[in-house]
């Protein structure tokens, strides 16, 4: 029987020389959950041990897996990699070769750590992860299904297949109500409450999502994800405080993670602003990811062919195509669809998700008449623009991401878009006459 969170001697379980398994593991974890100053407590005794000179291998064994439980994961695969080789210490040196995405890897470790004894349904669950993530769902799937009892009951299980059923393009609604029997199944389940975050997030439910997030985040180790995405949303709360402590909380185990370190400083910059930033973060990283050509991800040679032939250049038109128009195109089947799903979800993305926002009208500005400078005005990001967070949110939830994308667009267009008025189409009118532009019909 586990003790009670606020009954366990933390450091005492880091730094002694007592039994070291599963349960002490799932006690450390609830222990954190419970009481965020309990991460002091830990990485102390995490220190503590680090500075101990004449370590044995048991004691790097259980070093290595606090290190884990941090997000420290190169410093645990160098702890791990020179601890006792018992089955624990493979199975934690898979979830940290995991972690950095060195998913072969990941998966030696976790067949060392079968041969050592370590629980088979564990290991099954998690070489399904590591398959799937390797790009290899359809395996993922099989692994899973070869499992069979309790286990399929498990938060653990309805997750990893949840997440394989949505690598292979699922139903949407099949893999919600997987994610949501994860959570029934354990409260606490990291993966499958970011799951349900996610898609809170993406349908615009944001107390829902911060919720989700909110719980996701007291679990150890923390997914940067999680932070990443619940900083962005207290930040549309204008709650900077609670978003600096999201991205503080990455780089105490990243130090140099780009995107927390600029998050950071845009939230500290933005703690004395009174006016409503919102979206706009969002919208310039999904403009971002909407540019990315496709030829930067490894396809096969018929899905390039048939993309190239369709004129699909980047990650944003294929956004803006069905899963109905890449059939039709000759040579390009059910496998093809796969692969493209699969890589768009890489990025958050889904197949034809824009589809409702691809214009079939000629582009009012031809390009056979336009100089080289009025052809890169139009390829800029409507981020340059500077525009207010309501009409941004706009520009978000049509799929427009360059100036050029935004001049098909008549006023009627912008102002079916949820809270989107006059005084934002005014706006947009103004931004563009100052570069010598106008919407369509105007």
């Amino acid at each position: 029987m586990l003790q009670a969170a606020d009954e366990i001697d933390l450091k005492q379980i880091v730094v002694s020389n007592s039994t070291f398994g599963p349960n002490e593991i799932s006690q450390l974890r609830g222990a954190l959950a419970a009481d965020p100053g309990n991460l002091r407590v830990l990485r102390e005794a995490v220190n503590d041990l680090e500075q101990q000179t004449g370590r044995s291998p048991a004691a790097s064994a259980r070093l290595g897996v606090c290190q884990y439980l941090l997000g420290r994961y190169s410093d645990a695969v160098a702890t791990l990699k020179n601890a006792d080789g018992g089955a624990l210490t493979h199975y934690y040196l898979g979830k940290s070769l995991l972690s950095l995405d060195k998913y072969a890897e990941a998966l030696t470790a976790y067949e060392s750590a079968q041969k050592a004894g370590y629980n088979r349904d564990d290991i099954s669950l998690a070489v399904a992860e590591a398959q799937r993530y390797n790009g290899d769902p359809q395996t993922a799937l099989q692994t899973l299904d070869d499992l069979s009892g309790a286990v399929e009951q498990t938060a653990e299980y309805l997750y990893q297949r949840s997440a394989t059923v949505s690598a292979l393009g699922g139903s949407r609604s099949e893999v919600i109500a997987l994610l949501e029997r994860a959570v029934e199944a354990d409260g606490g389940h990291a993966g499958a409450l970011f799951g349900l975050a996610l898609e809170n997030d993406r349908h615009g439910n944001d107390t829902q999502a911060v919720e989700l997030y909110s719980r996701a985040a007291k679990q150890f180790p923390t997914h940067v994800g999680t932070l990443l995405n619940l900083g962005v949303l207290y930040e549309d709360m204008q709650q900077f405080e609670r978003a600096k402590q999201c991205y503080s909380r990455i780089l105490d185990s990243h130090p140099s993670h780009p995107r927390a370190r600029l998050f950071f400083k845009d939230a500290d910059a933005s703690r004395d602003m009174f006016y409503d930033e919102e979206a706009r973060r969002r919208q310039d990283r999904l403009a971002q990811i909407l540019s990315v050509p496709v030829t930067d991800f490894e396809l096969s040679v018929r899905s390039r062919n048939c993309l190239q032939k369709m004129g699909i250049m980047t990650l944003g038109d294929l956004t803006e195509t069905t899963e109905q128009e890449l059939l039709s195109s000759k040579n390009f089947g059910e496998t093809s669809l796969v692969e493209i799903r699969e890589m768009l979800s890489s990025k958050g993305l889904e197949l034809g998700q824009f589809a409702q926002n691809k214009w079939k009208e000629e582009p009012v500005y031809e390009d056979t008449s336009m100089s080289d400078d009025e052809r890169a005005l139009l390829d800029r990001p409507i981020a340059d623009l500077n525009l207010s967070v309501r009409a941004r949110k706009c520009m978000v939830r049509l799929g427009l991401t360059t100036i050029g994308e935004l001049l098909r667009r008549t006023g009627d267009d912008l102002l079916e878009c949820k809270n989107f008025g006059v005084t934002s189409l005014n706006e947009v009118r103004e931004k563009l006459t100052t570069h010598g532009l106008k919407l369509r019909g105007d």
